[in-house]
């Protein structure tokens, strides 16, 4: 293979048969679709879009990209690649931490799986060879029992873990995978997929030295490379010990977000909340913090450990994240940080999506307020949102309810109008009426409601690149298609993408060039990741996601006005949506076949290439 950057070296293991190949990269698809999400995007459609979530014919990937595991800065990214069983769109959910890394310097790129193994299995990884082992013994086990009977067997140096609980293995539609470090590969239940097909983890063991991806071009890459991260060093948030996600992490945001009005609160009933402040970065740096954590090749450490050290909810987790905080915290109406730090702990246990799960509550809890359902939660009550969690991880009576996610749940009560969802997937923590541009980006990710598909907050909030009027909804649909792009690039090339409020799309080109050989502008970059985002949305439309009304927000953001500084302001989809459609050059959602063409993803006899 003539790209740097890569091992050249795919594990295809068939879980039925228990049999464990390898195969090169294909050339032309990596310099298409550039790796991680991209590359993992085209295995799936390949595998075809209309495969059960939930089958031995759906196909799970674990992707790098061309620079994970280098000097590159934030380059320890993993990407899971499926169809979601939440959703039934495509999806890819990432970890950070040091799994990525240790998958590349064990001398492998991508990890597909198929079928359906009749026994519990984990895949043990080590020089460049992969290896089905029984996972019979320790299958029901949490994840950190887990992990740690990996570290009693294996010793802890040089290894890295990642798997799924009891969640994943009851085929909770929103679970998720943790590794060592706490890190969760969390939105679009890519765990139950692995519980179906009975894959409890991946083991890797493997040392940096001597096993570092090289760049094809050394000095190039090297000042490449200088110039990314004092970018990094010197942006406003990520500067190391002084930025906002180095200080507080991504819980800095929470005040800030009460504050302009646009916090969804009570199930979105609200967008702002004066008990907020008390599960808010600030708080928690003051109160609970122990610890700043990083992941590989990343100088910014937004991974706050916390701690309570004693009573009920005594527990030392990583991290309380802003959507954890808010999804758990300011959705439900819980402010006890030390409640909240307890159940992100269960969460890392179990290994469930922290967003999602605090959907669950929120609408449960809207629902018997409403007299719609029997089942009693009442908002704010954290020792019965804590027993809950474990009901719907073991899927133990009203709990196997909502294991299938809350827009499942919501539509089974009658009431699908309390799921604040997307495509089945819960909205994260900017509410839609008071950041325009984060609404159409939640209504058009192709994985469902998402924040990270198109982080328009950048610039309606923080002015990055520039400033734009959160309140306006006019212009919302080329700033969206400008940040879905880009980050449809850095998510293939496989970097946190918290490197964009730094970096921009010279600086990914220039890494990826020197990298790889390959020569890219900035404008390859933007043309790469629209080329991949047409992919995604292609492979929706296939898989019956073909309408507008598949790309519309829940009617309390269009109808019901916000509070808070955002007072009186609803979501305005009818004006921003025409204009993306139209900035997309798709029609009604689908995109033609003259655009497919254009980008290369079809030929001209209209087959897929």
């Amino acid at each position: 293979m003539s790209i740097g950057g890569f091992k050249n070296k795919e594990v295809l293991v068939d879980l039925t048969s228990g049999t464990v190949d390898y195969r090169p990269i294909n050339e032309d698809d990596a310099r298409k679709y550039i790796g991680g999400r991209g590359l993992g995007v085209k295995y799936v459609l390949d595998n075809g879009p209309e495969v059960e979530p939930l089958s031995a014919e759906n196909i799970l990937c674990f992707m790098t990209g061309p620079v994970t595991g280098t000097r590159s800065s934030m380059s320890g990214r993993l990407c899971v690649v499926t169809k979601s069983p939440l959703t039934e769109t495509v999806t890819d959910s990432h970890i950070g931490g040091w799994t990525a890394a240790r998958l590349k310097w064990a001398g492998i790129d991508n990890l597909i799986f198929k079928g359906k193994s009749d026994r519990p299995v984990y895949l043990y990884i080590e020089d460049g060879k992969a290896e089905l082992r029984d996972a019979s013994n320790l299958w029901g086990t949490s994840t950190r029992a887990f992990i740690q009977a990996m570290k009693d067997h294996y010793g802890e140096q040089d290894l890295s873990v990642m798997t799924i609980g009891q969640a994943g293995e009851n085929t909770v539609r929103f679970s998720s995978f943790i590794n060592e470090h706490d890190r969760a590969a969390g939105r679009g239940g890519t765990a139950a997929v692995a519980g179906y097909k009975k894959l409890k983890a991946i083991v890797i063991k493997a040392a940096q030295k001597g096993n570092m991806p090289a760049p094809k071009l050394e000095a190039e890459y090297k000042e490449a490379n200088k110039k990314a991260v004092k970018a990094i060093l010197d942006g406003g948030l990520t500067a190391p010990n002084k930025g906002g996600l180095s200080v507080y992490g991504t819980n800095v945001l929470t005040n800030l977000i009460n504050e302009v009005g646009a916090l969804p609160t009570k199930n979105s009933q609200l967008t702002h909340w004066d008990e907020a402040e008390k599960h808010s970065g600030e708080y928690v740096n003051t109160h609970l913090r122990v610890a700043n954590k990083t992941c590989h090749a990343c100088p910014v450490g937004c991974k706050i450990e916390v701690e309570v050290k004693d009573g009920k909810y005594k527990t030392r987790v990583e991290s309380v994240e802003f959507e954890s905080a808010w999804s758990l915290g300011s959705n439900c109406l819980l402010s006890d940080a030390e409640a909240i730090s307890y159940l992100i702990d269960r969460c890392n246990e179990y290994g469930l999506d922290t967003i999602e799960l605090g959907h669950c509550f929120s609408v449960t809890m809207e629902a018997f307020e409403k007299g719609i359902i029997s089942e009693e939660l009442i908002w704010g009550d954290a020792d019965s949102m804590i027993e809950l969690t474990r009901k719907i991880a073991l899927r133990e009576g009203f709990g196997g309810i909502l294991a299938e996610g809350p827009a499942r749940a919501t539509a089974a009560w009658g009431a699908p109008e309390l799921s604040m969802s997307v495509k089945g997937q819960s909205i994260p923590a900017y509410d839609p009426r008071g950041i325009q541009g984060i609404g159409l980006g939640y209504a058009t990710s192709n994985r469902g409601a998402c924040h990270l598909r198109g982080y328009t907050v950048a610039s309606e909030i923080a002015g990055i690149p520039e400033p734009t009027d959160r309140l306006k909804p006019e212009g919302k649909g080329e700033l969206l298609k400008v940040f879905q792009d880009m980050l449809a690039f850095s998510d293939s090339m496989n970097i946190c993408k918290f490197s964009s409020f730094s970096e921009n799309a010279e600086h990914y080109a220039e890494q990826y060039s020197t990298m790889t050989g390959i020569p890219m502008t900035a404008d390859d970059v933007m043309k790469a990741g629209e080329r991949i985002y047409n992919l995604e949305r292609y492979y929706n439309n296939l898989a019956g996601f073909n309408t507008r009304e598949d790309d519309f927000l829940p009617k309390r953001f269009t109808e019901e006005p916000a509070s808070g500084n955002s007072a009186g302001h609803v979501s305005r989809m009818d004006i921003m949506l025409e204009e993306y459609y139209q900035v997309r050059g798709w029609k009604d959602g689908l995109v033609p076949e003259q655009k497919l063409r254009e980008l290369g993803i079809i030929d001209s006899e209209s087959q897929l290439v």
